[in-house]
């Protein structure tokens, strides 16, 4: 795999703590989150990543499970023709990397997924996930619950991505990051990523001088505000009836 060439490490993994660790799939209690589950599992991991760092490729071994703690994943599908598209921006608590888990047996990954921002994440094998699924069905409630948030996340950008016209997916895919990544203040609602030209048009399918030309024409409406690559947006529903 090319994230784990000689000299090169994309990862900075910190095991858990010997009492963090230490919970067996049998004392798992109800009332924790998921977060606090995978991280008292067995063989789990605090992970760091840089940003625009691989987590995987497509065709990785599918032996772990990942959670975010902070920061933003992008889930892409890489077609034979070379060409990639985003299905799923994710957020904190989002859950990934699960297709082991839904297959029931070794798999391959069938995303590429990229740390958009820095992030960082737990991870934890598989193997343990299922055992305490199998052990306690409050945990396959945690993941179900996880899976939902994420199935919502990709039907979302698929819509986005629907859109032929071009302004019509980028002002789709704006409601989408306020929505997900969004701080509201004074004078609108701020997304909490710093985004080039070049990573939205490669989230949206379009190009860098495209959206350059989009993104200038909103603002020139007076419906967004950009700073230090931190986009507001002034007045989201006046956004929406632009995109309708």
């Amino acid at each position: 795999m090319a994230g784990l060439q000689s000299g090169f490490s994309r990862y900075s993994v910190q095991p858990l703590r010997q009492d963090e660790a230490s919970v067996t799939n049998s004392s798992i209690q109800k009332n924790k989150t998921l977060l606090e589950v995978i991280r008292g599992l067995d063989g789990a991991n605090n992970e760091s990543v840089n940003r625009s760092k691989t987590i995987f490729f497509p065709g990785d071994p599918a032996e772990r499970v990942y959670l975010i703690r902070r920061g933003a994943v992008k889930l892409s599908r890489v077609y034979e023709s070379g060409e990639e598209i985003t299905v799923a921006m994710l957020r904190e608590n989002s859950l990934f990397g699960v297709l082991s888990l839904l297959t029931g047996h070794r798999s391959d990954r069938f995303y590429h997924a990229v740390a958009f921002t820095r992030v960082e994440i737990t991870t934890a094998p598989a193997s343990s996930v299922k055992q305490a699924m199998e052990s306690d069905p409050s945990v396959g409630m945690l993941l179900l619950q996880g899976l939902s948030s994420r199935i919502l996340q990709t039907e979302t950008m698929i819509e986005t991505l629907t859109h032929r016209d071009m302004s019509s997916r980028l002002v789709s895919f704006l409601l989408v990051l306020c929505r997900d990544f969004g701080v509201p203040g004074e004078v609108g609602i701020t997304i909490d990523l710093r985004l080039s030209h070049q990573a939205i048009a490669e989230a949206i399918g379009s190009t860098r001088v495209t959206i350059t030309r989009l993104l200038g024409d909103l603002r020139s409406s007076g419906l967004v505000q950009i700073d230090r690559k931190k986009i507001t947006v002034l007045d989201p529903i006046a956004l929406a009836k632009r995109f309708n």
